[in-house]
């Protein structure tokens, strides 16, 4: 990754530590932090497009957002008490910071996020909490993470 995409994974990254605490505690992802820091992360890699002199990457960015997002508003609106409006909206942002390594990035880091969502509800649930639940906004940062780190493949 170039060196002009470090400002907004810092910026991605202490959002999404501030994210996971709050829903850690509260299992909600307020609006209020959410928004303003999506859009300071969403304009830091539009930023890095340009200065890493690929605007085209500007594109990737914007699809990988709307992918992630439509894709986890249809599991929404399936499921509204499963997975929330905050989690639609942090997986826009995953895939708009995903989408800097395009399409592939997006689906195979969301797909991480609910394996690992997966991996954690199902331990949940051979707790005995029949009604438990899980905070999924972290699962969703750490597939996210998780494919930034490893790559492809």
């Amino acid at each position: 990754m170039p060196p002009a995409i470090v400002p907004a994974l810092s910026a991605f990254a202490a959002l999404g530590a501030v994210l996971s605490a709050v829903d850690l505690r509260t299992r909600r992802l307020p609006d209020a932090i959410l928004l303003p820091g999506g859009a300071v992360v969403v304009a830091l890699l539009s930023v890095a497009a340009v200065l890493a002199g690929e605007p085209s990457r500007g594109t990737t960015i914007a699809l990988g957002a709307g992918g992630a997002f439509l894709a986890c508003l249809l599991i929404h609106v399936r499921r509204p008490a499963a997975f929330g409006g905050g989690d639609v909206k942090l997986a826009g942002l995953c895939g708009a910071v995903l989408g800097w390594d395009g399409p592939d990035a997006v689906a195979s880091g969301i797909c991480l996020g609910f394996v690992a969502g997966g991996v954690a509800a199902a331990g949940v649930a051979l707790a005995g909490a029949r009604r438990g639940s899980i905070a999924f906004g972290p699962f969703l940062l750490l597939g996210t993470w998780w494919r930034l780190f490893t790559g492809p493949g």
